[in-house]
């Protein structure tokens, strides 16, 4: 630790929770900040990969890396499973991404409670899927709020608010890089505040609440019954999970991405196929999909795939079986 990085941290004891890339972004920054980290709380391995094997989840691989102590407990409901993090005496709790709900007796445990970091500006997109939800609606912008945590889904008071505009070419995947790297800076930034005595609670107001539900594979289906900026939107969204699908000739063939071009037909009908992408007639105007993939192959841009599974004018995209 350098001597800047101690003179940041002050010795605030920062025990952490979190379990994905996003979590680990913050993981990360709290270290370079110079903070004291004595456990850091994950979800157990799971399986993944085409091998199912049992895989430490990103934070784990971080904090391994950097020799931290690491408790996975399936639940935080008994003494006996909150042990680990009472025995460190943490003077705050970090979550990010954890994935477990957190009980009223963990909340209550380090001196200084415990300090959410939530991909959206609240109180809008509550719950589990804040980016996904933020792009599909067509929100201009979202952020990071920093929350102190109480008993409720994502209710407690704000401590930090930064807002970052979604682009028009934003997908789920590149706002996650860039809210991840948001959401480092500005726990950093609330640590400091509140080491300071500065970090001011705001209750959220009542109005403007919406809740981002859990992504499910059943949404991929692609209705071509909607306004084809509906369906623009939910390619973004969906990249890279689960990712939007539609089926022809027995083939689910998902669509990466797309753009909203005049035209009209029966819903899912091909009205224009060329190698700047396979036009497809939606509710309203129509979508020309420009990066496509099958079952066993990479994604493609519309030329490379059509030379591969050639479609024509006419034929009709269904919901997938």
């Amino acid at each position: 630790m350098t001597a800047a990085s101690a003179s940041t941290a002050g010795g605030l004891r920062v025990a952490f929770a979190g379990t994905p890339e996003f979590a680990a972004s913050a993981l990360e920054a709290i270290l370079a900040a110079g903070y004291e980290v004595p456990l850091v709380l994950t979800q157990p391995d799971r399986p993944a990969g085409r091998g199912m094997k049992l895989t430490p989840s990103a934070v784990k691989q971080l904090a391994l890396a950097r020799g931290i102590e690491v408790d996975q407990p399936e639940k935080l409901r008994t003494e006996a499973q909150r042990a680990r993090l009472a025995a460190c005496a943490p003077d705050v709790l970090v979550v990010a991404a954890y994935g477990l709900i957190l009980p009223t007796a963990v909340l209550e445990l380090p001196r200084l409670g415990c300090l959410n970091i939530h991909a959206s500006l609240l109180p809008r997109w509550r719950g589990a899927a804040p980016i996904h939800r933020a792009i599909e609606a067509g929100d201009a912008e979202t952020g990071i709020t920093i929350m102190q945590m109480d008993e409720g889904l994502d209710t407690g008071a704000m401590l930090l608010r930064r807002s970052t505009p979604i682009l028009p070419t934003d997908t789920t995947a590149s706002l996650h890089d860039r809210l991840a790297a948001l959401g480092g800076e500005c726990i950093v930034e609330a640590l400091a505040a509140l080491q300071r005595g500065e970090l001011v609670a705001t209750p959220q107001p009542e109005e403007g609440v919406t809740y981002a539900a859990k992504i499910g594979r059943a949404e991929a289906a692609i209705d071509w019954t909607r306004p084809a900026a509906e369906i623009e939107r939910a390619l973004r969204a969906f990249d890279p999970f689960p990712g939007a699908a539609s089926s022809l000739r027995d083939t689910v063939v998902k669509c990466w991405s797309g753009t909203v071009v005049a035209g009209a037909g029966e819903p899912g009908t091909v009205v224009a196929v060329g190698d700047e992408g396979i036009t497809i007639a939606c509710g309203r105007d129509a979508l020309r999909c420009t990066v496509l993939q099958r079952p066993g192959s990479k994604r493609l841009p519309a030329g490379e795939f059509l030379r591969g599974f050639p479609v024509s004018v006419g034929e009709r995209f269904s919901t997938p079986a």
